[in-house]
């Protein structure tokens, strides 16, 4: 919804509202908020609310503490958990200085440049999420444990898929929030489920990210649950992926999404050190679909890209490296710049990896670039990178590659 500031101040006088999340986030992606009362919101809109950066992984250090939160009335959303008397509502907000100035790491507002550099270059951009977690039970003393809450596998039924009712109730809650889901099921790993939701622009998409995981969590808990977003939670079990559908639209109708694949192949491994973050995301690469190597395919699940079977607006391209501790707008910044890239360039597309690369001969592999192996070596990679550098404030890289 489009809400004005005028018609949020109205909704929150007359519907009840006492507290008001002003969300952001950090350079990593981890979700942070104030909460204001009723009678600050004019001043959050107008002045935004100070909060100290400091204490913000990668925002500086306390030479520079002092940045503003204004909240964006479009993004207005209730939060259905919490009290229907006395409710709570949130808004993604800008981080900007005392004078209004965007400051270098918001990410969010990274985007949106991003985002304005393929309006320029008459091109728009649409992404649609998938993320996997899995769901463990907890201790007596209310400790996430190690113990999936059910041993089903992919697609699996109830009554051995024991994650039914809770995926249900993460899908209503989201429906409430204005956020559409697609459909639902269990995955591979025991307790391992996934939740994909509807393509839509990359600022929504990447909001839409963010209040997923927070939903998540929060229905997980309420079930006595803990929901598990970390790239390997189980050893010698499936990693969770976040796998990242894009589909291109050119102002002049040319057919952009080849040059927007090659981009992308192109850059990945530059970009790997934002889209796997933690050690333990080189842990899953090359291991049940988790890609290895710098390829494409058509439906072809070993493959870093893939094209899935489908036509007219469903066309897309799948990025399969990505995993959930990626930050969602640092992570689809690079990807439009990349794809931008392969436009500008008219990048050619490789010849199509049509076979299994978990099982090739390595004879064959040697042909193809391999991901990143380890953290250091895609934070090396990164900070060679001139398409990074171009792309990413310093901070930021410096940030990454000193986790």
């Amino acid at each position: 919804m489009n809400y004005s500031n005028e018609e949020v101040m109205l909704y929150v006088q007359e519907d009840d509202v006492k507290f008001i999340r002003l969300a952001f986030c950090d350079v990593f992606g981890r979700q942070k908020n104030i909460s204001i009362m009723p009678e600050e919101l004019p001043r959050a809109f107008v002045q935004g609310i100070a909060f100290d950066a400091s204490s913000i992984r990668g925002f500086g250090d306390e030479t520079h503490s002092d940045l503003f939160l204004r909240p964006e009335s479009r993004t207005l959303t209730i939060l259905p958990w919490r009290p229907e008397h006395g409710k709570v509502v949130r808004m993604f907000s800008s981080i900007t200085d005392l004078s209004g100035k965007n400051h270098e790491c918001d990410t969010r507002n990274l985007l949106k440049q991003a985002v304005a550099a393929a309006a320029a270059a008459g091109v728009s951009f649409f992404f649609g999420a998938e993320q996997e977690f899995y769901l463990f039970k907890l201790d007596q003393d209310g400790n996430p444990t190690k113990e999936p809450y059910d041993h089903a596998g992919y697609m699996d039924i109830a009554p051995d898929d024991k994650g039914e009712n809770v995926r249900r109730e993460i899908c209503l809650t989201l429906e409430q929030m204005g956020i559409r889901p697609e459909c639902s099921h269990h995955e591979e790993g025991p307790g391992q489920n996934e939740i994909d939701f509807r393509y839509s622009d990359p600022l929504t998409a990447a909001d839409n990210v963010m209040t997923f995981q927070t939903v998540v969590k929060t229905i997980a808990r309420r079930n006595g649950l803990h929901a598990d977003f970390s790239p390997k939670p189980l050893t010698n079990r499936p990693g969770n992926g976040f796998h990242i559908n894009l589909s291109v639209n050119a102002a002049d109708g040319s057919q952009s999404l080849s040059h927007v694949i090659a981009g992308i192949l192109d850059k990945t491994p530059e970009m790997t050190a934002f889209l796997n973050p933690v050690t333990a995301s080189y842990q899953r690469f090359g291991h049940d679909r988790a890609p290895k190597y710098v390829s494409w395919s058509s439906e072809n699940r070993s493959q870093l890209v893939r094209v899935p079977a489908a036509v007219g607006e469903y066309r897309r391209a799948e990025l399969r490296s990505p995993d959930p501790t990626a930050n969602p707008y640092l992570a689809f910044a690079l990807i439009i710049y990349a794809g931008l890239y392969g436009i500008a360039n008219r990048l050619p597309l490789p010849q199509p990896a049509d076979f299994n690369l978990y099982r090739a001969d390595p004879e064959v592999l040697k042909q193809y670039r391999k991901m990143p192996e380890t953290l250091k070596e895609a934070c090396m990679l990164a900070e060679e990178s001139d398409f990074i550098r171009r792309h990413v404030p310093k901070a930021i890289l410096e940030a990454y590659s000193n986790p």
